[in-house]
């Protein structure tokens, strides 16, 4: 696809996250992104609305430049800025999102195309309270486990931007060497979730699972908690055959 076509899509996505009534970002909440795959990609444009997303709403960034500053071991907020500044492919575009640093980490190491990243109230209800989010790291029902995958990667609260980007880079290389594989979902204690897709479908499709996923977990501590699927049942599901096609059906990869 083209940067101009891959774009399009970006904004249907966008405005699909940004939808009031899903409670996934209000405001200037959340960003997305996505890869072009010739060395740049598409981020949100900081202060800019998910719900009201146009091409002026993002801006075109140089991945490897942006991959340069996450190499540097600290940045102050000045460094910050005219960092942001500088991995622009267009000097016109807006400043990118703070959240650059963290995109472009999951696009070159996370497996990542497409990226989500919003504050659900659903999530937040419990990545903001005493539990984090311990009660997402077993599995509960098997839609969780077939569009969010098995396990989810953690990050606790890190200032979000550039030392963000450096916590999530250790926990995708934690997250590897543990399980052999790339998160789909990574929850971000007392800020938010982040869905990492092959797809603009499947970021949303995560998205809104995670979504379901945390109401249901709010649902069950109004009933005695959570009631767990036992390990060997949620390792079936996970590679059963007939759920690997519907996963790639339900991303529009079939």
């Amino acid at each position: 696809m083209s940067a101009d076509t891959i774009l399009e899509q970006l904004i249907t996505l966008s405005l699909e996250v940004g939808r009031e009534d899903r409670g996934l970002a209000i405001l200037g909440e959340g960003n997305t992104s996505a890869g072009v795959g010739d060395g740049t990609f598409w981020i949100k444009a900081s202060g800019t609305s998910l719900s009201t997303a146009n091409a002026a709403s993002f801006s075109h960034i140089r991945l490897d430049a942006v991959l340069a500053y996450v190499d540097r071991p600290q940045m102050n907020e000045i460094e910050v800025g005219a960092a942001l500044a500088d991995v622009l492919v267009d000097p016109a575009h807006k400043r990118p999102s703070t959240e650059t640093f963290m995109h472009a980490v999951l696009l070159a190491e996370g497996g990542a195309k497409w990226i989500a990243h919003a504050h659900p109230v659903s999530a937040n209800s419990i990545l903001c309270s005493k539990l984090g989010a311990d009660p997402y790291k077993r599995p509960m029902f098997p839609d969780g486990i077939v569009v969010c995958g098995r396990y989810p990667a953690v990050v606790p609260y890190v200032d979000p931007g550039f030392y963000l980007g450096h916590a999530i880079r250790n926990e995708l290389r934690r997250y590897q060497d543990a399980h052999g594989s790339n998160p789909k979902l990574l929850l971000m204690v007392n800020h938010g979730i982040t869905a990492i897709g092959q797809t603009a479908q499947e970021a949303l499709n995560i998205m809104r699972m995670a979504d379901k996923w945390s109401k249901i977990l709010l649902g069950t501590y109004a009933l005695g908690g959570p009631h767990y699927m036992p390990e060997e049942e949620a390792e079936r599901i996970d590679k059963r055959l007939d759920e690997e096609y519907r996963r790639k059906i339900l991303a529009g990869r079939g």
